[in-house]
């Protein structure tokens, strides 16, 4: 308000984030679409007699075309579970914010964009429980409604124990912030009586729906994966995936930390969604190009590495909120503590569900389609 952050530092923010975007889209252009090209036409053309004699051994990605969508043999189930969950937390997102960049929502008016974020969020859980029964059908999973119960619970059971935990911490010093009895029994029934109804009206229709087509057909035994280098092991693969993602949106997050913090005003609704399309945009670009090393590398394990890989954008946001918090000179009650590392490790939680959602999506979308163009013997 005032003026008081001036325009041209959310400005330094957009074009921060749209060099590493830039960056990352020359990157993924050069080594993907040319790469891929002389990939697919090598893969589909006619072999000649010469090279039917030497018997020429193939190699990379295409060799994987029996094991590319092989279910993950790790916790299937709450791979499904946070898929949901993320997409669930994504469409939420995205509605709350166009509504903030058309005005419906003012910071002057306090609490009116946390009532359109529980209303949203409880109203999208059809959308969660479609897309996780659907896709656990997909693994040809057996225990839909095991799934859908947990889809339905494990992350806002997750945000309303800790919430309540919180509360009854401020009752015991007797803050004015702590939420009085009834409103958390309004929350509990918002949940209980609508969302989680709504999660299994969703799961139903989701595990009816037929299951998704897959380009190529999966075979009953699995190939097995030769040693990767180092720079394609899992560890260092989810340690730099979120290194990019965060770059791109750490200034805009200063900002939001101090409006969620610091009780300042956020007005910029429209530098928000900006920054979030640059996040969405980064997280898949990236998650494609380590999906692709690693289907080169001949290891078909796909399915966590993508998740993963996006989703570790949320540690660097749990790190920095770590230092940011040095800016609060908080005081040395224990409440303080609990109150701001509580709510950014849910924060956090949020955010490695939504990004990780997005790897997953761009490195589904990209097996399928680059599965779809080579000719399968």
């Amino acid at each position: 308000m005032d003026n008081r952050v001036p325009a041209r530092i959310h400005w330094f923010s957009i074009v921060n984030s749209l060099l590493i975007i830039l960056f990352l889209s020359a990157l993924v252009g050069m080594i993907l679409l040319k790469n891929l090209k002389n990939d697919i036409y090598q893969y589909n053309r006619v072999m000649t007699d010469e090279e039917k004699a030497e018997e020429r051994e193939e190699s990379g990605w295409k060799l994987l075309h029996a094991d590319v969508f092989r279910p993950p043999v790790q916790y299937p189930m709450l791979y499904c579970v946070f898929v949901g969950t993320g997409l669930q937390l994504l469409v939420m997102t995205g509605v709350v914010i166009c509504f903030a960049c058309l005005g419906f929502l003012s910071p002057a008016r306090r609490g009116s964009m946390m009532t359109m974020i529980l209303v949203i969020y409880v109203l999208n859980g059809a959308t969660a429980g479609y897309f996780s029964s659907r896709l656990y059908k997909s693994f040809r999973g057996r225990a839909w409604q095991r799934t859908t119960i947990l889809t339905a619970t494990v992350f806002p059971g997750t945000a309303f124990v800790l919430f309540l935990f919180l509360n009854t911490f401020l009752s015991m010093y007797h803050s004015s912030g702590a939420v009085p009895f009834l409103q958390i029994l309004a929350v509990f029934s918002l949940w209980l009586c609508v969302s989680v109804p709504l999660v299994f009206f969703g799961a139903f229709f989701g595990y009816k729906r037929e299951t998704w087509e897959y380009p190529c057909v999966t075979s009953t035994i699995p190939r097995e994966i030769p040693e990767l280098p180092w720079y394609l092991k899992s560890v260092t693969v989810v340690g730099l995936g979120g290194i990019l993602p965060f770059g791109a949106a750490y200034v805009e997050l200063f900002y939001i930390l101090s409006s969620i913090w610091m009780d300042q005003f956020y007005y910029v609704f429209g530098f928000t969604f900006m920054v979030c399309f640059i996040l969405i945009v980064t997280c898949g670009e990236l998650a494609m190009l380590f999906c692709y090393f690693q289907l080169c590398a001949e290891d078909y394990r796909w399915w966590w590495r993508s998740f993963l890989a996006a989703g570790s954008t949320a540690v660097y946001v749990f790190a920095y909120s770590c230092v940011w918090f040095q800016l609060l000179e908080p005081s040395k009650m224990l409440i303080t503590y609990l109150l701001y590392f509580g709510y950014m490790a849910l924060i956090s939680l949020a955010v490695f569900l939504v990004t990780g959602t997005i790897g997953f999506m761009a490195c589904f979308w990209f097996t399928s389609l680059i599965y779809s163009q080579i000719k399968v013997d």
